[in-house]
């Protein structure tokens, strides 16, 4: 079994990060998925939520997805998202703001939205 994976994380505008991990934690409809090196090929749908990349560094990377679909094939992982960004380009007090402004409009999406961003932002 291989000891890590090559990860893309790529948005409808970007490529976000791409790198060997050892680990990825994502969210999908069926729930949270871990993916190591050697998992059963899947095929999946992203629900907006934190992704969590164990860079093979040591490091971890953390990103606020928001859809789209996971794909694990030959121990490669591929992230495609309509929306990311990494914790670190988020701006909390923007994302504060976004998600009062969604309560206020009952605006259920924009809110989850704001909410995934400042998860991740205060993860890293």
């Amino acid at each position: 079994m291989a000891a890590e994976l090559h990860v893309a994380l790529v948005a409808a505008d970007r490529e976000v990060w791409s790198g060997q991990a050892t680990l990825v934690v994502a969210r999908t409809t069926s729930g949270d998925i871990g993916v190591m090196p050697g998992h059963q090929p899947l095929l999946g749908v992203l629900e907006s939520g934190p992704v969590t990349i164990r860079t093979s560094e040591g490091g971890t990377v953390i990103a606020a997805v928001h859809g789209g679909f996971i794909s694990f094939a030959d121990n490669k992982l591929s992230l495609l998202a309509e929306i990311a960004e990494l914790s670190d380009e988020i701006d909390v007090q923007r994302a504060e703001r976004a998600l009062e402004r969604a309560k206020s409009d009952d605006d259920a999406s924009a809110g989850r939205r704001a909410e995934v961003r400042l998860q991740a932002a205060t993860a890293r």
